[in-house]
């Protein structure tokens, strides 16, 4: 078993019980975060899947004091290998096991510039397995078929994690598209409400998805579910 807590915007931790992962932990300028980054004592990694501030926010904080392994794509394994943190290099399609779980970088259709504009790698998704669990974040993206092969080439995935905020990402309908190309047994959605052009309603996708025979449930920033 596997529980997901939600944090905000796209934030994470995911545990097994024995094992501890944080992805895209902004907090810090995020009004509806759920924790601190001075809450975090004891995590294995740190997942980023891109450059942007809205998901690279606390890591280096939090690192710093965790001790927690990075685990990005290569410029960003750089950018904070640069800072004395330990981080592991990987590239899409490329996955490692390490002594949590193992990780597999996906393809996203997004951006990924740094603090300063600089360039940091194409931005990804993640399948984590962790305790058994296969979970997919799906970082900033937009619709893509190639969904479909996540969903036969790495499921049964347990839960996907998705965007649905619009504007930078995919929508609400684009997404429940997705949840049918990916057929996890939980769909939960991500990436809303955090800036106003995001400020969509989550129960909308909610909706659709068990309208249209998937399961998807809402977590409110602060709350859990476990797969």
């Amino acid at each position: 078993m596997a529980t997901l807590t939600f944090l905000g915007h796209s934030c994470w931790t995911i545990s097994d019980g024995k094992h501890t992962i944080l992805i895209d932990p902004f907090l810090t300028g995020n009004d509806l975060a759920a924790a601190k980054p001075e809450s975090f004592k004891k995590l294995d990694a740190i997942i980023v899947t891109h450059g942007h501030g809205d998901h690279i926010g606390d890591t280096a904080a939090i690192a710093k004091a965790t001790g927690a392994l990075i685990v990005s794509n290569f410029e960003i394994a750089n950018f904070f290998g640069a800072q004395g943190l330990t981080a592991h290099p990987l590239h899409i399609g490329g996955g490692r096991q390490f002594d949590f779980g193992h990780v597999k970088l996906t393809i996203a259709h997004h951006g990924s510039s740094g603090p300063n504009g600089e360039y940091l790698g194409s931005p990804a998704g993640v399948v984590l397995n962790l305790g058994g669990k296969k979970i997919y974040h799906a970082g900033d993206t937009g619709l893509f078929l190639d969904m479909k092969l996540i969903g036969e080439m790495y499921g049964p995935l347990d839960a996907a994690l998705l965007p649905i905020g619009d504007n930078f990402t995919m929508g609400i309908d684009d997404a429940v598209k997705a949840v049918e190309f990916l057929r996890p047994k939980v769909a939960v959605p991500m990436h809303y409400k955090t800036f106003p052009p995001i400020d969509v309603d989550p129960s909308q996708f909610v909706a659709k998805v068990n309208a249209s025979g998937g399961k998807a449930v809402l977590v409110d920033p602060g709350k859990s579910i476990e797969v």
